[in-house]
């Protein structure tokens, strides 16, 4: 299987010129559809982009792969879900509208929108400082 560095789109023989999308505008547009589902609680990153967003620039195709082969695109994502949700029902939700996005936003269907739960986000509860009693 050999790579592409960006992907061609067949537009027929109108005479204005090709139109071609590189990967990264695919990462992008599927990580942000991604988020947008509810029981995602992140993407995953690396050090890199955990470095990059402490500086004010927000990385958008965080935790998705995209790889362009002959046979089509492949999308592996890597998210966080919210304790208590439905992995399956969130996972197969999150597919339905990266699929979705690609297809409005770029007239392309994915041939595999692979899904890798890495891990349960709980719940954030503020720490209150406990009372202690002290005897003298």
């Amino acid at each position: 299987m050999s790579e592409f560095s960006v992907l061609e789109m067949e537009q027929g023989n109108n005479g204005h010129g090709k139109i071609e999308i590189a990967p990264e505008v695919i990462e992008v547009i599927a990580g942000i559809a991604a988020s947008e589902v509810e029981g995602v609680a992140s993407m995953r990153g690396n050090f890199a982009t955990g470095v990059v967003e402490r500086l004010g620039k927000k990385n958008h195709g965080k935790g998705v792969k995209v790889e362009l082969t002959e046979s089509g695109i492949k999308v592996d994502v890597y998210c966080m879900m919210k304790f208590g949700v439905s992995i399956p029902s969130v996972a197969g939700k999150v597919q339905d509208n990266i699929r979705q996005a690609l297809l409005n936003m770029t007239a392309l269907d994915a041939e595999e929108v692979n899904i890798h739960v890495v891990g349960i986000q709980f719940e954030n509860h503020k720490n209150e400082p406990e009372s202690i009693d002290t005897e003298i």
